[in-house]
């Protein structure tokens, strides 16, 4: 009982104590005056959770979604009050915007003198109210686990970010045992169980309408990755081809043959296609929020799968909704599905077997994604392998793709760097990957790959970076050096925030302004830090660094920063080209855009000519 558990135990005993019981080893976070009571709890329990000291409090939030998204298990960041709670929040609203589970704990100025404008007295559960789906206080010690366990418990059910925050007399008080009438000691309890399905009902409707599909898509997300399998078999017995949003890019190989790659700016051009013409969609975790990549409303039956209720329908219309975890779901589904090599089927219909069979028109619409993605690939291939100097991105990112590991775990960061790793590094079986997909912050790859080695030290982890998101939060590089985490950060050195560049010239028609840095040798921070580093500045150099760069050696605990300068006027086109981005960069050019000369260099000498012919001949009419 509770009573006799924690009698006498302070708060924040009471509180670290009820995190291992959810099973929760890993805290990261910085210590200050107003958290340093629930620090103590964590020294004096070191042997059983590991307190990991980043360099700021943003980092410590971004790790512990990292942590969530690679674990599956709760993430947990720890602040002070003040500033560094407020600190927190990018990395929390990068967990609620991602749906994964992460609790964070603060600490406040005294009980009695707290809301009276004192050093740091801020109101934290006013700031945090928007982000933390649980959002409390504790006052007393009779409510810690109760807290705990409720935090714990929401974070895991809502998918979200929960909030404790402790006033600093509190963390001290010990337990007397003074409850309300209505407390009963041990009443709370430290169970969650996720185990649902939809109605049988349900299930073989969304089975029937995915017999009856002749051009059916799947769409896979986040909350697919741990039913990689699934997903693949549902789709080889459907004749499906499987396309990935961005957090969902682990799910299927990229090599797989069912796979149409990405989707969206990031994507490809047999996914676009595949949308375009699809009669049947089946979006599985995924709440992929561009719309307009998606089949027009009407144009295609809509099945959804979400662990999240309120998740269904929100991006197209769906006319059956499956609630529950997708492994499951799709478990359910799998055999209710009609086989696309029915010997039956073909045994009874050898005669009149016909082009309209359903079953040939699947394989019909496959084949022709498939020979659009063989045709995709050649233009990815290319592009992978010029040799042309300043080096291109994308010869990097393959470089790079080429010495990941079968079970790698890559972090992206956000901006240019994310469309060429959409694109160019290449997912295994068994690989994991992530990136801050929503809310899409800057500066989460380097924390992301920290709590990613954290998690699996067995296992290469890689940072691929832009050089304007590495800057923000540079100073966890030495936080890896601390640690002795070898993980390897791949910079795209261009001085530049690029997809700014992109975005003010081919959205606004505007010339760029205010998006180019002085530069920094990340080789010599590398070393200074104590870690190594790594500096390429020809295209000949790219496969010889990076190869040696990658290179783990087993006794190696020393992370690495290869920095790549890379043409900064490489622009992120997307896979297919409307009017209105020729329009808008022509736009830009009348206007007193800069470069121009080396923007339409950078374009004449794109190898696949076609892609780009509209947007050339109009600057050049421009």
């Amino acid at each position: 009982m509770e009573d006799d558990e924690y009698k006498n135990l302070k708060t924040s005993d009471i509180i670290a104590e009820a995190l291992i019981d959810w099973n929760i080893d890993v805290v990261f976070g910085l210590p200050g005056d107003g958290i340093n009571g629930f620090i103590e709890a964590l020294r004096i329990r070191q042997n059983k959770i590991k307190f990991v000291l980043v360099r700021h409090e943003e980092s410590a939030s971004l790790m512990a979604c990292a942590y969530a998204k690679y674990t599956g298990k709760i993430g947990v960041c720890v602040s002070t009050s003040g500033p560094g709670a407020i600190h927190l929040l990018n990395g929390l609203y990068d967990a609620k915007a991602d749906n994964v589970p992460v609790v964070a704990i603060t600490g406040s100025t005294f009980s009695d003198i707290m809301n009276s404008g004192f050093l740091q007295d801020i109101k934290l559960l006013q700031l945090f109210s928007d982000v933390a789906s649980y959002n409390t206080m504790i006052n007393v010690p009779e409510q810690a686990e109760m807290a705990v366990d409720l935090a714990c418990r929401t974070a895991l059910s809502r998918k979200g970010v929960s909030h404790i925050n402790i006033p600093i007399d509190v963390q001290e008080k010990k337990l007397k045992g003074n409850y309300s009438r209505h407390k009963i000691p041990g009443h709370t309890s430290d169970i969650f169980d996720s185990f649902a399905l939809p109605d049988k009902r349900l299930i073989e409707k969304a089975a029937n309408a995915l017999n009856k599909g002749n051009k059916i898509v799947i769409l896979v997300g986040q909350g697919a990755l741990h039913a990689s399998q699934e997903v693949i078999s549902v789709a080889e017995k459907l004749n499906a081809p499987i396309i990935k949003s961005l957090l969902g890019k682990a799910v299927a190989p990229d090599d797989h043959p069912l796979s149409l790659g990405g989707i969206g700016m990031l994507g490809t051009d047999p996914s676009s296609d595949a949308m375009k013409e699809a009669d049947t969609l089946l979006m599985i975790g995924t709440s992929f929020p561009y719309m307009e990549y998606l089949p027009k409303p009407g144009q295609a039956t809509g099945i959804q799968i979400d662990a999240k209720p309120e998740r269904i329908g929100l991006r197209y219309p769906i006319e059956i909704g499956l609630v529950g975890d997708s492994k499951i779901v799709l478990s359910e589904l799998l055999p209710l599905l009609n086989n696309r090599n029915s010997e039956n089927h073909y045994n009874s219909n050898k005669e009149n077997y016909k082009k309209e069979d359903i079953f040939h028109r699947r394989l019909e619409f496959l084949q022709s994604m498939q020979k659009s993605m063989k045709k995709w690939n050649e233009i990815i291939n290319e592009q992978s392998n010029r040799s042309d100097n300043p080096i291109k991105p994308q010869v990097i990112a393959n470089a790079v793709s080429e010495e990941l590991e079968d079970n790698a775990i890559v972090s992206v960061d956000s901006g240019n760097n994310t469309v060429w790793a959409a694109r160019f590094l290449k997912m295994k079986s068994g690989m994991k990957f992530s990136v801050s997909g929503t809310l899409a912050t800057m500066a989460c790859g380097l924390p992301y790959s920290i709590a990613a080695k954290i998690a699996y030290p067995d296992r290469q982890s890689v940072a691929f970076v832009g050089d304007g998101g590495l800057t923000m939060l540079m100073g966890e590089f030495a936080t890896a050096v601390q640690y002795k985490l070898p993980i390897k950060v791949i910079v795209l050195k261009n001085n530049l925030l690029g997809m700014i560049r992109w975005e003010q010239m081919a959205f606004l028609g505007n010339p760029e302004y205010a998006v180019e840095f002085t530069p920094i040798d990340y080789a010599k921070f590398a070393e200074a830090c104590g870690g190594k580093g790594f500096t390429i500045k020809k295209t000949e150099e790219v496969n010889l660094i990076i190869k040696t760069a990658m290179k783990e050696e087993k006794d190696d605990k020393v992370p690495t920063i290869i920095e790549a300068y890379i043409d900064p006027f490489e622009l992120p086109l997307p896979p297919k080209i409307n009017m209105e981005f020729p329009n808008k960069i022509a736009k830009s050019f009348e206007r007193g855009q800069p470069y121009t000369k080396e923007i339409e260099k950078a374009l004449s000498m794109d190898h696949i000519q076609e892609r780009y012919y509209n947007l050339k001949s109009l600057l050049k009419k421009k």
